[in-house]
């Protein structure tokens, strides 16, 4: 579906010009945005304002509650206003602009006032007016037709982002906030309700949708048009939370127009002000911030997570604190419905939550719980550069605790990156969409859950592996040459010899016995021949001890780990270090781990993938850990042969005769 927008944002963002040199381009958004919101509520009531002021001195008497509850009705809108003015009354009277224009505003019903209040618009009204630049910019928006008959809803939307996204290049706020292009949120409802057809289109049914980070609401109004299409008679409850206050403002004000209760759009951080802490919903879907560190809150994260665990929201555990994804996707789950069929969610993520994190990590944690429990259902591979603000691949994963039953322990990846169009004229770094015939096709593929060129399904536990530790053993040579004696004084434990807690003389007494040692020990090592290298490491501390015994020096343990550490290099030559077990001791330089399969036998794959290397390998199962990783773009990797020879030597031969000709033309 085509939608013009254009024009409408194209001249509102023109009415920015007049606040050039007033207000620094970063600021322009505070005036234009609250301003385009009240125009279209404006537009919005016209056809029963009439309606409302005649009725208006019948509600004398009446509380003010129940004098909006009687004006709503009028306006036959979820929210009125009482006011005489509009933007044509404010225009008639330019001397008294700011008076009038606060009369407007302070007219609305409480649910409205609400919405324009946090744009904090009346802060500017003032400064606006002593630059005398509120009349031409009020006049302006006159000019603007946003009357529902002209410019819908999804149209409004548009309009919305696409101011947004021009103010956010402006004052650069662009980290992790990338607006939904319709034809992607389309897309994910298309998946989201293909297997519920049977039941969205009953009569009278109620459903609701979440968004957790609900923007201006783009995923919310998207999902209700779509139901409406399958089922006018359906009744789809739509719950949002939203951080930024404007986007907040928007997406309130598009619910109000359409008569969705506003008490269901919370503002506030969805994490640590969980506005809908008790509610459960049959369907959710998000588009969360790419990439956005969560050190801010990690506190109250943390503290949710140790009390209550998988009680909570965060008991499979935490991504890196750069990167939140993971957060917003076990905040959804949480909220799914558990009875009467369960709930789908459907969210947007980069490449990272496929495969960050090795196994034990927090990622890998929370991919191993997610698909052990048998909720991942489907991941698509998108195009890039179809989001406004970024021009990364994404992935929409598709979590359901009711899979089908031919999809249940089964997870199916989709490559969608090439299903897109390229745009005429981009938008930020967005350069290409997705067609309605694009939407067709990725959904015809999900619903015939195949595997084909496009389409592969695994079973979970394929995506999972069992980290194991390699262990090699430690070859040691020791020599008591002048200049590993030398590296004593690096090693923590000779160094601490010299070194008191004590104060005063006791201190001071204390470092002048250590600095003896020091000097016995190395007078000691010195004795030993220093060119004779030993293999053995027994048999260098058999040498050592009698040295030391004669000497008569007594030696901690720390010191004499500290002495072998500075005598010792690895040679692959020498013999194998041993414990007090006499079992092999492990090279730390030398442990390697490999990944195996959870379909594999791990002493099967050892002796077939590793000892053949390195025959006196061995593996510390102590150390086992099962991770899981979605290594996307290998499973749909398609081999390219390389060119032949004789195809390189007739390139480099067009070359050469190229630059000849051109040389020729240079001298020339």
């Amino acid at each position: 579906m085509t939608i013009n927008f254009k024009e409408s944002a194209n001249f509102i963002w023109g009415i920015a010009d007049l606040l050039r040199g007033d207000y620094k381009q970063s600021e322009y958004g505070r005036i234009i945005l609250p301003l385009t919101v009240l125009r279209r509520l404006d537009c919005v009531l016209e056809p029963t304002k009439e309606a409302v002021l005649s009725y208006l001195p019948q509600t004398k008497g009446l509380s003010p509650e129940a004098a909006e509850t009687v004006l709503k009705k009028k306006a036959k809108l979820s929210f009125c206003n009482k006011s005489k003015f509009d933007f044509q009354k404010l225009v008639a009277d330019p001397n008294d602009i700011a008076v009038n224009l606060r009369n407007y505003i302070n007219g609305f019903s409480k649910n409205a006032r609400n919405i324009l209040e946090h744009f904090n618009f009346d802060d500017h009204i003032e400064r606006l007016d002593k630059s005398n630049l509120l009349y031409m910019i009020v006049k302006r928006f006159a000019e603007v037709d946003l009357h529902p008959n002209k410019i819908q809803n999804i149209e409004m939307g548009y309009i919305f982002e696409e101011l947004i996204r021009k103010f956010a290049d402006l004052s650069n706020e662009t980290a992790g906030e990338h607006f939904t292009p319709r034809e992607v949120i389309r897309l994910m409802v298309n998946i989201l309700f293909l297997n519920d057809k049977d039941v969205l289109t009953k009569k009278g049914i109620v459903k609701t949708l979440y968004d957790p980070a609900c923007g201006t609401g783009g995923m919310l109004s998207v999902a209700e048009e779509y139901l409406r299409e399958l089922n006018p008679d359906a009744d789809l409850r739509v719950f949002g939370q939203e951080l930024n206050p404007e986007s907040y403002a928007i997406c309130n004000s598009d619910m109000l127009i359409k008569g969705q209760n506003t008490d269901h759009i919370k503002f506030g951080n969805s994490f640590t002000q969980d506005g809908l802490k008790d509610e459960k919903f049959d369907y959710m879907l998000s588009n969360p911030p790419f990439g956005v560190e969560w050190k801010k809150i990690e506190e109250e994260i943390t503290k949710e997570y140790e009390q209550l665990g998988f009680s909570g929201r965060f008991g499979a555990g935490f991504p890196r604190i750069s990167d939140g994804s993971f957060l917003f996707l076990q905040h959804m789950i949480s909220k799914m419905k558990p009875e009467n069929g369960g709930a789908r969610l459907g969210i947007v993520f980069n490449g990272s939550p496929l495969f960050s994190g090795g196994a034990g990590s927090g990622e890998s944690e929370i991919r191993k719980w997610i698909i052990e429990n048998d909720m991942l259902e489907a991941i698509i591979a998108m195009p890039d550069q179809l989001f406004y603000n970024t021009g990364i691949s994404t992935y929409i994963w598709i979590v359901t605790n009711r899979k089908l039953k031919d999809r249940k322990g089964r997870i199916q990846l989709i490559n969608a990156v090439g299903f897109f169009k390229k745009m005429s004229r981009s938008l930020g770094n967005k350069r290409n969409e997705i067609s309605d015939e694009h939407i067709a096709e990725v959904t015809k593929i999900y619903g015939a859950f195949k595997n084909g060129e496009f389409s592969k399904i695994f079973p979970n536990e394929y995506f999972g592996y069992t980290r194991v530790t390699v262990e090699r053993p430690l070859r040691l040579n020791f020599q008591t040459s002048n200049e590993r004696i030398s590296r004593l004084d690096q090693q923590t434990g000779f160094v601490n010899l010299a070194k008191s807690k004590k104060k005063g003389r006791e201190g001071i007494k204390e470092v002048e016995e250590g600095e003896k040692s020091q000097k016995a020990i190395k007078a000691m090592l010195a004795g030993i021949d220093g060119t004779h290298f030993y293999k053995n490491r027994e048999k260098f501390v058999r040498v050592m001890e009698a040295a030391i015994d004669k000497a008569e020096l007594k030696i901690k343990a720390p010191v004499i780990k500290a002495i072998l550490g500075a005598l010792s290099e690895r040679d692959e030559t020498a013999d194998v270090c041993k414990d007090r077990d006499g079992k092999p001791e492990p090279d730390s330089e030398l442990r390697d781990c490999e990944n195996v399969p959870l379909a594999d036998n791990i002493e099967t794959y050892f002796k077939r993938e590793v000892l053949p290397h390195v025959p006196d390998a061995w593996m510390d199962r102590g150390r086992d850990k099962v991770g899981y990783e979605i290594n996307f773009t290998k499973e749909f990797y398609k081999y390219k042969p390389l060119r032949s020879i004789k195809e390189i030597q007739k390139d480099i031969l067009e070359l050469e005769q190229q630059t000849e000709g051109l040389l020729k033309e240079i001298l020339q």
